[in-house]
């Protein structure tokens, strides 16, 4: 590592790269561990340089009189606190990225930097913004995320020239109305900040192609936002909405991300204008019915319904030409098998299509209400027990299942097991009661911290859904459960990969996304020879291993959410056929 070596506090940089800076007009001082930047640096383009004195015979390429003003200056990864308003004296510039760092504040003179067009202070302490920021009248792309700012200059409008503008992760409560001004943004990203509602003025960005509220505190959309006739994705994910806005004038939405709030009603209304619509995430809400009417997003691809309460399905929606991905799991769906939402999208859509003609004769494609559906009267449903194998005490926010939902069971089979939607601490201690007939179980929605020991004498248990947990790790004895075919894992608090799961051979899904796993072992996974579906969306993985491409039985590989750099978005995109041929590709021969 010789050459890069941290410099010392103010340390002098380097004369060969001043030198070259002169000649190219570009400066890059990243990760070189300053607390301050040497006053050399500002004065780069006014002092005589050191080799005027000690070169009397210049070349044609030391003629440091012809030197070019400095345009790019990369300080980022530093230690800086504080940057001199002596940058006023670098006036050239048009890049200056300072972007993980420890700035508390930025110099008034930044001001004066009236070429400047990208500015990237993203990652450090800043709490405000000097006004005379708003005075940069080429300003392009302004970049702000991961800082403590909460609240914003009202004339920030005046950034009229901006195209890019990234906001999130702070602690913003609301965005100045003046930001209507600013008809040539393209990108906004306010995710991650404390917003409970924005400007209707908004809706005057004429521009604006990709707007980014995720994980704010929005309770509704103003209705104006509606008619903004550029945008094409739309992120209001982990908001308090309780209803989607119609979209009169949104032509070009492509995509709409809307999970993780209290939506209840899904209208024709809300749909009927979105020609363009590709994309529509609608997870975990509370959704309780799909209308017909959703055969007219004739260019849908990817349908995320997962996790509301929806009971019945437009059969309708099988005719959707171009729907590739199509997610219901976590619904009460009557019509449709469970083992039919495991078999995927082609399998779903050819199933749907053939009711079509079903419907015809009975137009409302209600099923028959069984006891199932009904909120038995009393607390154990004996027919649910009897007639169905079920034992259900879900959505009770119970500590713990009461004894005689056990004791009702008595010698009947019982296979599956619903406790989800609950408070309990831990795995109900009277399930090891169940160990000869139960194969499917749901804990998902409660608070366990570990599964006991006991759990895993549950040896015919084929699938096992204890999502939204705070999990942690598994226990080793998981090992027995040989039959284990589908784990959903997902909304824990795993930091490793569970490596008990490589030894379960059954395993044809594993649902592990939204955690914090770091890595995982490519060899040990292709072992798995019947594993089909992994998730891993959402977690803290730095790298993809390249041995993961020689997985080949994987069909759905997702990777979404994650930190490492390749493969980028783009590969992820094109599938996972793709991105498993990309992976092959990079292992070193």
């Amino acid at each position: 590592r010789a050459g890069f070596r941290a410099a010392e506090p103010g340390l002098a940089v380097p004369q060969g790269l001043l030198r070259a800076a002169r000649k190219s007009g570009q400066l890059n001082l990243s990760g070189r561990g300053l607390s301050e930047v040497p006053q050399h640096v500002w004065r780069i383009n006014l002092d005589t340089p050191e080799e005027a004195h000690q070169n009397l015979s210049f070349g044609a390429a030391d003629r440091w009189w012809e030197q070019t003003d400095l345009t790019k200056l990369l300080l980022a990864s530093n230690k800086l606190q504080c940057l001199s308003e002596d940058i006023r004296l670098l006036p050239a510039l048009t890049v200056l990225d300072v972007h993980d760092n420890q700035l508390t504040s930025l110099p008034s003179a930044l001001g004066q930097l009236e070429n400047l067009q990208k500015l990237d202070v993203s990652h450090n302490k800043l709490k405000s913004i000097p006004e005379e920021l708003l005075q940069l009248s080429c300003l392009k792309s302004l970049l702000l995320q991961h800082n403590e700012l909460s609240h914003l200059p009202d004339g920030f409008g005046q950034l009229v020239t901006l195209e890019e503008l990234d906001l999130s992760n702070n602690c913003l409560t609301d965005i100045p109305t003046s930001f209507a001004l600013l008809i040539n943004l393209v990108r906004l990203n306010l995710a991650c900040n404390q917003l409970k509602n924005l400007p209707a003025d908004i809706s005057a960005m004429k521009s604006l192609r990709q707007l980014d509220c995720t994980k704010n505190y929005l309770e509704t959309v103003p209705p104006k936002l509606a008619t903004m006739a550029s945008l094409e994705q739309l992120y209001l994910r982990k908001n308090k909405l309780r209803s989607l806005p119609e979209f009169p004038s949104c032509k070009l939405l492509k995509e709409l991300h809307a999970g993780e709030n209290q939506i209840e009603i899904l209208n024709a209304e809300n749909l009927k204008h979105l020609n363009s619509l590709s994309v529509l995430e609608l997870r975990d809400n509370k959704i309780k019915s799909v209308p017909d009417e959703i055969t007219v997003l004739q260019k849908l691809e990817r349908l995320d319904l997962a996790n509301n309460d929806i009971s019945r399905l437009p059969y309708t929606l099988g005719n959707l030409p171009q729907l590739k991905f199509l997610s219901l799991e976590g619904n009460p769906l009557r019509t449709i098998r469970r083992d039919l939402l495991q078999k995927g999208t082609q399998e779903l859509l050819k199933y749907l299509r053939s009711k079509i003609q079903d419907d015809v004769t009975s137009p409302s494609g209600e099923p028959p209400v069984t006891a199932m559906t009904l909120p038995s009267e009393s607390r154990v449903n004996m027919h649910a027990i009897t007639s169905l194998k079920l034992l259900e005490y879900s959505g009770k926010q119970a500590a713990m299942i009461p004894d005689e939902m056990f004791d009702a069971v008595g010698s009947n089979p019982v296979a599956t097991v619903n406790f989800s939607k609950n408070q309990l601490n831990e795995i109900p201690p009277r399930i090891v009661e169940l160990k000869d007939s139960v194969c499917d179980v749901n804990l998902g929605f409660n608070k366990i911290s570990s599964l006991s020991s006991e759990f895993c004498m549950l040896h015919k248990l084929a699938h096992l859904d204890i999502r939204n947990n705070f999990l942690t790790s598994l226990p080793e004895e998981m090992e027995a459960l040989t039959r284990l075919q589908v784990i959903n894992l997902s909304f824990n608090r795993f930091k490793v990969f569970p490596s008990v799961l490589y030894r379960i051979v059954a395993l044809e899904t594993i649902l592990l996304s939204n955690n914090q796993v770091g890595s995982i072992d490519p060899l040990q996974l292709k072992k798995m020879e019947r594993l089909g579906t992994l998730d891993l969306q959402n977690n803290d993985l730095l790298q993809v291993p390249p041995e993961l491409g020689n997985c080949e039985t994987l069909r759905t590989l997702l990777l979404e959410g994650n930190p490492f750099r390749t493969p980028r978005a783009a590969v992820l995109a094109k599938g996972t056929a793709a991105v498993l041929e990309y992976l092959r590709s990079r292992i070193p021969t």
